[in-house]
C-alpha cells in the first residue's frame, strides 16, 4: 500500500524479521534503507493465487496422457470406464524424495490395492519408463500421489489405473511435481474439465 512503512529494530529482532504487504491496486515502488552497521540482506516474495492455465515448470516439466483400458462409447467417458494415466517427467537436475501428486474425480477407483473388486489383470499395462521406482504410493479418494526416495535427472514415467464411477462434470487442481526438501523445484499441469457420461 503506498505511504505504508515497516521498521525492523535489530537489536529486537538480531536474527531478522519478516512483514507481510498487501498487493497494491497499482504500479508502487518499495524502498529499503539499512541505518546502523553491518550490511543485512532482504528477500522478497510474491504470493497470488492465480489460476493455472498453462504448464508451469521449475525444475520438473510434465506430461500428462490418458489411454483407454476399457471404454463403452469411442468419443466420450462413461461411468464404469477404466482408463490408464501416464505422467512423464523431465526433470533437470538429481533430487531425493520427489513427490508426483495426480488429482482424480469425485467417485473414482485407483486400481492397484489389492483389495476386493480390484483387478491385477487391468493394470498389467501400467509402464513406467526410466529405472525410478517409488519408495510408497498413495491411492486415496482424492489423488494418486508417489513418492521417490531417488529421482535422477532425465525422463522418467509414472503410470496408474483408474476405474470412474461417478458421472458429472469434474474441474480437476493441477498435475503436481514437487522436491520436498527443495520446493523450488516443481512442476505443475492444468487438468482440463473431464466430463463423465451416465
Amino acid at each position: 500500500v503506498p505511504g505504508q512503512a515497516h521498521r525492523f529494530d535489530w537489536a529486537v529482532h538480531p536474527t531478522g524479521d519478516s512483514a507481510t504487504l498487501p498487493w497494491p491496486d497499482g504500479q508502487a515502488s518499495l524502498t529499503a534503507v539499512h541505518q546502523g552497521q553491518g550490511t543485512p540482506w532482504l528477500s522478497l516474495q510474491s504470493i497470488a493465487a492465480v489460476a493455472l492455465k498453462e504448464p508451469l515448470s521449475s525444475g520438473y516439466e510434465i506430461k500428462k496422457t490418458f489411454t483407454a483400458v476399457e471404454r463403452k462409447a469411442p468419443d466420450r467417458w462413461t461411468r464404469g470406464d477404466i482408463l490408464r494415466i501416464d505422467i512423464e517427467i523431465r526433470a533437470q537436475t538429481d533430487m531425493v524424495w520427489v513427490a508426483v501428486s495426480d488429482p482424480v474425480p469425485a467417485g473414482a477407483a485407483i486400481l492397484g490395492t489389492g483389495l476386493e473388486r480390484d483387478s491385477r489383470m487391468l493394470t498389467q499395462g501400467e509402464n513406467r519408463k526410466g529405472n525410478v521406482l517409488p519408495a510408497f504410493v498413495e491411492r486415496s479418494q482424492s489423488a494418486y500421489r508417489a513418492y521417490f526416495e531417488d529421482a535422477p535427472k532425465g525422463v522418467w514415467t509414472v503410470a496408474y489405473t483408474l476405474r470412474l464411477n461417478q458421472s458429472g462434470t469434474f474441474h480437476l487442481p493441477p498435475t503436481r511435481v514437487e522436491a520436498l526438501y527443495a520446493p523450488e523445484m516443481s512442476g505443475e499441469t492444468p487438468n482440463a474439465v473431464l466430463e463423465i457420461q451416465p
